[in-house]
């Protein structure tokens, strides 16, 4: 598989990941007429098969077993079994060809399987077939009093070129499925960078969302049985200047951080993205740098091209904290991601200009709690092991 700078941190095929959308919602219709009539008894039988069904792969040596995280796990899974293990909770993951990601954990006689990350027993929410759609999840939450960004979606770019030109510049656009940044573009103003961006979310989805790039900063919040269990600031890769050194110095100073050494945080790189970045900034890598002034090298805010994480959990304002777990609320299920911007989480979102919730998540990534560059480390995997397996609790 080619490498590709816009799917970081994490690689995508891109036509696997357009048809799998693509056939989603051609068949979503009819699924979800059949499912009004079967989810129950699906659910019930999919339980009762599923051990069977690993037994007999792995008998067969069509599928295996592994009973430790390795290096083609994600980091949201190693910290989710750690959490396991330090509880007594066996877990071990079945394999089949290239399906990964499926788990089995054991305690005390009880035994469950999941699919990345687990969720208690009972009916599913109904927000789980919409709440990663950012289009459905945006006129929702619009419906619902819940602040988004202003703007659609589109299949073609004619009608992308439609809500570009009703809304305020500077705009986003993003693969209508799908996290982690991928394939996403900011500060788009002319129809010229629309075209760009647009072409880019078209590889790996067949309707792009185009809105109103937000005021502030990116924060994630999850959400653990309907309460906000943690907040983590996201910044791209950037150095604060001094008014002494140049934006080189002061980057490869950055760089020098032993955290920077991997695997989870990165040195900041300087291709042809960051390149881009700086000419956009009007600054160049020997220009002496403004103090106090933040110069970035990329759009993402990913580890894996020099992003960092901050938490935060314990600054945010009261009616942040209610704004999320509103959601949480609205969309009635144990496990959420939810990704927003704002200027200064220490003030109210109604006092903030221009900020909002950009998109939800049904399989986040925990780990971004974890593993901080700054701040402490917020165990949400233990949070989630409570909810679902409460006899595992650690005092």
């Amino acid at each position: 598989m080619k490498h590709c700078k816009d799917c970081e941190p994490a690689q995508e095929v891109h036509w696997v990941a357009y048809m799998s959308v693509l056939l989603g919602m051609i068949s979503e219709p009819f699924f979800g007429f059949l499912e009004l009539f079967f989810k129950n008894t699906a659910e019930a039988i999919s339980n009762k098969i599923s051990f069977p069904f690993y037994r007999l792969m792995v008998f067969l040596k069509l599928g295996h077993y592994t009973y430790k995280p390795d290096e083609h796990d994600s980091w949201r899974s190693k910290c989710f079994w750690i959490e396991a293990e330090r509880r007594g909770i066996k877990m071990y993951e079945f394999h089949l060809g290239i399906v990964r990601d499926i788990f089995i954990a054991e305690y005390k006689g009880k035994k469950i399987t999941f699919d990345g990350l687990p969720r208690p027993e009972g009916k599913e929410a109904d927000s789980l077939g919409w709440m990663d759609d950012k289009g459905i999840m945006k006129e929702k939450f619009l419906k619902e009093g819940i602040p988004v960004a202003r703007g659609g979606v589109a299949w073609s770019f004619k009608k992308a070129l439609k809500i570009f030109n009703s809304i305020t510049k500077p705009v986003i656009t993003k693969p209508n499925l799908g996290s982690r940044s991928r394939h996403t573009m900011i500060h788009l103003n002319t129809p010229d960078d629309l075209k760009i961006g647009f072409k880019k979310a078209k590889k790996l989805s067949p309707l792009v969302v185009i809105e109103e790039e937000l005021n502030g900063y990116l924060f994630r919040g999850t959400l653990v049985g309907g309460k906000l269990v943690g907040v983590v600031k996201r910044d791209q890769p950037e150095i604060t200047g001094d008014g002494v050194h140049t934006i080189r110095e002061l980057l490869e100073k950055e760089n020098e951080r032993p955290e920077r050494a991997g695997p989870i945080f990165h040195k900041i790189p300087i291709d042809k993205e960051a390149e881009a970045e700086l000419a956009r900034q009007n600054v160049k890598l020997d220009d002496i740098s403004l103090k106090g002034k933040v110069v970035t090298f990329s759009q993402k805010t990913s580890r894996g091209c020099g992003g960092t994480t901050t938490e935060v959990t314990d600054i945010i304002h009261p009616d942040n904290k209610e704004m999320l777990e509103h959601v949480g609320r609205f969309l009635k299920d144990p496990l959420i991601g939810v990704d927003f911007i704002i200027e200064d989480i220490t003030k109210s979102w109604h006092e903030e200009q221009h900020c909002g919730i950009i998109e939800c998540n049904s399989l986040p990534f925990i780990d971004l709690h974890h593993y901080v560059l700054f701040g402490k480390s917020n165990n949400v995997a233990g949070k989630l092991w409570d909810l679902v397996l409460p006899e595992s609790k650690i005092d």
